[in-house]
């Protein structure tokens, strides 16, 4: 049974199918430098051997569905990477999908490809913030997660902005890794950011930066998680409430990554209802009908 904890828009679960081959989820407990920022304060989770010890590598996957890889400039003379899904129809409304500890791999394009199907007349870019590197094995997974420059990164975003245009309706989506990113693209993104989704991911800390936020924000969290726990969830509340802005956390009864089939803990019911409810979300932020 799931828990609404606060009133607005509803939760967004991780969709791989079923039959989707095995990928491990990438998620741990909040580093201890509560000091640090929140994207600096995840990357120190690549040093925790409960954090690396707790995960399988993935079995390999190719994407062959619709959808090519892109490059763009970044404000800092360098270019992104990216795995873009044109709408059909030109568009100026774009969800940007941002990866887990593995990195942009074929999962994500899966998972890019599904929203892009289930949102027509939306543009979807899988960003890249790993620079093309893909991790197989635990270990080089944490390497690059620890590796990533919060100033790299957020050029990378304000890189796939730029390429969106000036005139782009904004909205972000992911998952630990990604869903502490997907918050920071939303503050990256200014009066262009309609939509937020962070799934599992360590939130921002700093009230003032919050306060810049353009839209609500919304968290789904699991109420067994011992990472992203209901005191790292209560103190972003507090944080939002503070810099006056709307969140929507929904907490299930579940462990962390319960919406990912290739984790012990899946549970499909959750799943399938948290996927449910994150399209009425999303599609409400880009008008997009069922």
């Amino acid at each position: 049974m799931k828990k609404i904890l606060t009133l607005g828009a509803l939760a967004l679960g991780l969709t791989f199918s079923a039959s989707a081959q095995k990928m491990a989820s990438c998620c741990a407990r909040p580093a201890g430098n509560l000091s640090a920022s929140a994207t600096e304060a995840f990357a120190m989770l690549a040093a925790d051997k409960d954090f690396s010890g707790g995960h399988d590598a993935p079995l390999p996957y190719e994407f062959k569905g619709e959808g090519k890889m892109i490059e763009f400039k970044t404000p800092d003379g360098s270019t992104g990477k990216g795995f873009e899904i044109k709408s059909a129809k030109p568009s100026n409304k774009y969800l940007f999908v941002i990866h887990e500890w593995w990195g942009l791999n074929d999962y994500i394009k899966k998972e890019a490809a599904t929203f892009a199907a289930e949102m027509p007349g939306v543009n979807v870019i899988a960003v890249d913030l790993y620079d093309g590197k893909l991790a197989t094995t635990p270990e080089d997974a944490g390497k690059y997660m620890g590796e990533v420059k919060t100033e790299r990164a957020a050029a990378i975003l304000k890189g796939a902005q730029l390429y969106a245009g000036p005139k782009a309706q904004l909205a972000s989506i992911g998952w630990c890794f990604g869903g502490g990113w997907s918050l920071q693209e939303a503050l990256l993104g200014g009066k262009q950011t309609v939509g937020c989704v962070m799934y599992y991911g360590m939130p921002e800390k700093d009230v003032a930066k919050l306060k810049t936020l353009n839209t609500d924000v919304l968290g789904i969290f699991a109420s067994q998680d011992k990472w992203i726990n209901a005191e790292v969830v209560g103190q972003f509340k507090k944080d939002m409430a503070s810099a006056g802005k709307k969140v929507t956390v929904v907490s299930y009864e579940a462990d962390h990554a319960f919406a990912n089939p290739s984790n012990p803990k899946f549970n499909k019911e959750y799943a399938a209802k948290a996927h449910g409810q994150a399209l009425t979300y999303l599609r409400g932020k880009f008008k997009v009908k069922a």
